[in-house]
């Protein structure tokens, strides 16, 4: 196999130049980062309030026991998925949506463009309603200035994704390390409240789930966002690197998320950090919370919509597009999108899943684990067993009783799999010896 920084070095015609991010092209191993840069960015990533609300319906329904092994498994599939793709990332210097391109053809992948891009606008346009909205409620402030606030944080929070990798690398650093204090300092005080872990032990559920739903929901909350952490393992220095710091961000940083809901939902019947801290009193570390958590998650979130855009329009104008995202994500917010956008998009989430799976089949079985150059990859429009198998994916996981994101990824892996096999497709770059 061709050494990977040969594969890396080039770029295409379309290539930015580094400050903005590569988004037509791989990233050179000039530009390649370490494990505590790409760890910071993708904790900040997965560090998110949504995914403490699925940890309080988790609080909710089962015992401290049951809820720990949910939690390790849930996180577990969903760290393994993600780790997965940063390994294809890092190899190939490549993201998720210019991997899409090998999979589903040039003018094919513009449909993987589009769901994962929408899905991004969407959950920027939510956090912006959020903050906005929490913010007035949390000072007693007057409603007529959550308005306002959309439109001032619709734009802000965008900041530091037109800076680049290394914007949302430096509020990371900060961010990160802040909040993982903020939040071992209330799970402590709420360990006293409770009366440490026997106290804990004695709750009882008030609610029901299946362990299948309940898994379920820990991987739907972020596997979105797992399909597109390539946008920074493609970094890393290594692939060691991109796995370790994939599986700390998606298995133990998320893992954290959702335990954090879970016994915020237990102890205080609030699962987002930020009321459970304003419940324990500490209404100033409340407010630095929500903003960090957000702020870290919007950035991220308006940095995978820029890239997905760049492909979709093929432009290399990364920051133009982030400004654009952001302006259509606050238009959003401000239109009332945060009342009912949540579920659309958590259903939304059956779709993305079988992305992932083609991508990987499409790796380590059609081009056998070595991705060409895109400047030598074949220019063809539909690539049909992509498309084919993503539509019978999304099928199978839209009908499944069982956990839908994972039957998703392997179904799309295994079709995927047999249609070439069945079709003869010869898609290994025979250049790489």
């Amino acid at each position: 196999m061709a050494d990977d920084r040969s594969s890396t070095s080039q770029t295409s015609p379309l290539a930015p130049a580094a400050g903005n991010d590569y988004p037509l092209s791989e990233v050179p191993a000039s530009a390649r980062r370490g494990l505590l840069s790409t760890s910071m960015v993708l904790l900040g990533f997965t560090f998110f309030t949504a995914t403490m609300w699925a940890g309080g319906s988790l609080g909710a329904a089962f015992e401290l026991n049951e809820l720990m092994w949910i939690i390790v498994i849930g996180n577990l599939l969903l760290g393994s998925y993600a780790a997965a793709l940063a390994y294809i990332a890092c190899k190939s210097g490549l993201n998720s949506v210019l991997m899409g391109r090998l999979c589903f053809g040039e003018k094919g992948s513009r449909l993987s463009d589009f769901v994962l891009g929408f899905t991004q606008i969407g959950w920027y346009a939510w956090g912006t309603a959020t903050i906005a909205i929490v913010l007035v409620k949390t000072l007693g402030l007057p409603e007529w200035l959550t308005t306002p606030l959309m439109v001032i944080f619709g734009f802000a929070f965008c900041l530091t994704a037109m800076i680049g990798y290394r914007g949302l690398d430096m509020l990371s650093r900060v961010a990160v390390p802040a909040m993982l204090l903020f939040i071992l300092f209330s799970l402590y005080t709420g360990m006293v409240d409770v009366g440490g872990m026997a106290g804990l032990a004695a709750l009882t559920p008030t609610d029901s789930m299946s362990w299948t739903a309940a898994i379920t929901a820990v991987i739907g909350t972020f596997i979105s966002g797992g399909t597109q952490a390539t946008n920074w393992s493609r970094f890393a220095r290594s692939p060691k690197i991109a796995v370790i710091a994939t599986l700390a961000a998606f298995f133990v940083g998320n893992g954290l998320m959702v335990l954090t809901g879970a016994l915020g939902a237990m102890i205080y019947q609030q699962a987002d950090i930020v009321d459970v801290m304003i419940a324990q009193g500490l209404v100033s570390l409340a407010v630095l919370m929500l903003f960090l958590n957000i702020w870290t998650t919007q950035d991220n979130t308006i940095y995978n919509f820029a890239i997905a855009g760049c492909n979709l329009l093929r432009t290399p104008h990364r920051q133009r597009v982030t400004l654009g995202g952001a302006a259509i994500g606050t238009v959003l917010a401000v239109l009332g999108m945060y009342e009912w956008l949540i579920p659309f998009l958590i259903l939304l989430g059956t779709f993305i899943p079988p992305i992932g799976g083609v991508i990987m089949a499409n790796f380590w079985l059609g081009h056998r684990g070595h991705y060409p150059r895109l400047a030598k990859m074949p220019k063809v429009d539909y690539h049909w067993p992509g498309l084919a198998a993503y539509a019978i994916a999304c099928l199978c996981a839209w009908s499944s009783p069982f956990m839908p994101p994972v039957v998703g990824v392997v179904v799309a892996f295994v079709v995927y799999g047999g249609l070439i096999k069945l079709a003869k497709v010869e898609l290994a770059d025979k250049t790489a010896a």
